[in-house]
């Protein structure tokens, strides 16, 4: 009984977060208040508060969400071989990371100020420093250096210049992910030439 229990506190906490996100989205991070959330998901404020005390609690919960399967991308990449292969896995995984985070990736670009100033920007921050110091080779060209941070970022950028226009998501996400992948490998090709 008392998974059962459990399980539905997860599916409420993720009810909660999903609404608030799609509020922020809507309306905006400081136009949304904790009383419409709550009237959006029909509970009490004081049901809400079980769960999250604040909008920033909100926040701070999908952002750590995200976080876990970065950290965990990250762990798996220093077990790795540095070698091409892994970083294309990288950008792979990477890549599905935050596509299936996308509505809090886009939350997260298009309210950056907020996002720093509840300190979680700077944990984010962090992450992304590990990705770029496990995809580029400290001793290699300006250039590939650049190439294979580009990848990342290619990724990212996709995510937001992409979504209005027209066409199928999944083939949009896989020529993002073809174009980062690209980079990555053409690093890869001259890092040997000393280029």
């Amino acid at each position: 009984m008392g998974s059962t229990r459990q399980a539905r506190r997860g599916d409420t906490r993720q009810r909660i977060q999903d609404v608030a996100l799609e509020l922020f989205a809507e309306q905006g991070y400081e136009k949304t208040s904790l009383r419409e959330i709550a009237e959006h998901l029909d509970v009490t404020k004081a049901a809400l508060y079980y769960h999250f005390r604040t909008k920033e609690d909100i926040v701070i919960s999908l952002v750590e969400d995200l976080a876990r399967p970065i950290d965990e991308l990250i762990a798996w990449a220093r077990r790795q071989p540095r070698t091409l292969e892994s970083k294309q896995e990288l950008v792979r995984r990477y890549s599905a990371a935050l596509s299936d985070a996308a509505p809090l990736v886009r939350f997260i670009q298009e309210n950056q100020a907020t996002v720093r100033e509840l300190s979680i920007g700077e944990a984010f921050r962090e992450r992304m420093f590990s990705m770029f110091d496990l995809i580029r080779e400290p001793d290699a060209a300006l250039t590939d250096q650049v190439r294979c941070v580009s990848a990342l970022f290619t990724i990212h950028a996709g995510m937001f210049t992409l979504r209005d226009m027209e066409g199928d998501p999944e083939d949009k996400r896989d020529a993002v992910l073809e174009v980062a992948l690209e980079l990555v490998t053409s690093a890869h090709r001259t890092e040997g030439r000393g280029q």
